[in-house]
């Protein structure tokens, strides 16, 4: 945990989220500025800064988060598709340093993005 995230403060329940899931190891809730009509952010509980950041130790974790945002997706009616979505560094629109991954649904989505 960094005291100074913001997610790691939404973990420790120092900030409220509405959540979507909880486990051990994870955290899913709505994004509160949503781009889409289903738009949730799913998060390690392990403070990671970034996709770059990932060490061979975190592969299972990883794997972990992708089935848990697939099954998220499902779950919340996504069944015509989603898109799931790293960002990394600021360049690449990275406003909080605590890995994430963002899965977003319920219209058509364009491409590219951005």
């Amino acid at each position: 945990m960094n005291k100074h995230c913001l997610f790691c403060k939404i973990i420790a329940g120092d900030i409220p989220a509405d959540k979507l899931y909880e486990d051990d190891e994870f955290l899913a809730f709505r994004d509160i500025s949503p781009q889409a009509p289903v738009h949730f952010l799913l998060i390690p509980k392990k403070h990671i800064v970034g996709p770059a950041f990932l060490e061979t130790e975190d592969e299972q974790l990883m794997g972990k988060m992708m089935r848990i945002g697939a099954r998220l997706a499902k779950e919340l009616g996504l069944v015509d598709g989603y898109r799931m979505i790293f960002n990394n560094g600021a360049a690449a629109g990275q406003t909080v340093f605590h890995i994430h991954l963002h899965i977003l649904g319920g219209r058509q989505l364009l491409w590219p993005p951005g």
